[in-house]
């Protein structure tokens, strides 16, 4: 298929975005990656998205497909010569979709919440994070019955919805001066970390710590509306 045929809207540090892009990549799909403006939003987008205004989009033979997991799915069921990207067992994809809405629903949003939380707020969404990891060790456990990744031998549905976050832990780690992912506490975790950012599908589109540290200082300036802290 031509390049021009596929299109995914979004911006690198967009955890979201990097789903569709793995899944791709799994697809062996070739794709054009049209990057957006973090403060401004392209006419393409509002045209593509109008529901929501926000990225990814996936943009097939002219037809957007909005919402992350959606597009994973979409791209799993359409491009059926690469990899399988969902379970073929129907509990097992049930359970594969009921962990990945637990993480976007409750997991990341506490660890967005960690960001500015200062105090006895800041303790008891950590508390949330640290619980969640634990609760998604045991997860990967079940769900990988002793294999590599969530998905079995290869990243699957909630490789990428867990997957697509582990820039920003690294991040939240470097900001609170902890350690969330611990070998003594998550060594599973761990372990299927460092594997699924060596994968081939998955090394091109994770960004560096250090660069999205740096965009992190400055959506928290912009957010407080000061001036974006200087290289």
């Amino acid at each position: 298929m031509a390049k021009n045929d596929v299109k995914v809207l979004g911006a690198w540090p967009s955890p979201y975005v990097m789903r569709p892009r793995i899944a791709l990549n799994i697809k062996s799909v070739n794709y054009e990656f049209l990057e957006e403006k973090f403060d401004s939003k392209s006419e393409l987008l509002l045209q593509s998205n109008p529901v929501h205004k926000k990225v990814p989009v996936l943009i097939h033979d002219d037809k957007p497909i909005c919402e992350s997991m959606i597009i994973v799915e979409y791209i799993d069921e359409v491009w059926t010569s690469g990899p399988s990207i969902l379970p073929s067992d129907p509990y097992d994809r049930a359970i594969h979709r009921f962990w990945a809405a637990y993480v976007d629903e409750k997991w990341f949003a506490a660890m967005k919440g960690l960001r500015s939380a200062q105090g006895e707020e800041r303790k008891a969404f950590l508390d949330r994070v640290i619980e969640g990891l634990a609760l998604l060790e045991e997860a990967f456990g079940k769900c990988s019955k002793g294999k590599a990744f969530f998905g079995g031998d290869r990243i699957g549905l909630l490789d990428i919805a867990f997957g697509s976050f582990l820039a920003w832990l690294k991040v939240t780690e470097k900001v609170n001066g902890v350690k969330l992912l611990d070998e003594a506490k998550t060594p599973g975790l761990v372990k299927w970390a460092e594997r699924f950012c060596a994968d081939a599908a998955v090394k091109s589109v994770m960004p560096e710590t250090e660069k999205l540290l740096e965009f992190s200082k400055f959506l928290a300036a912009k957010m407080k509306g000061a001036p974006p802290p200087k290289n």
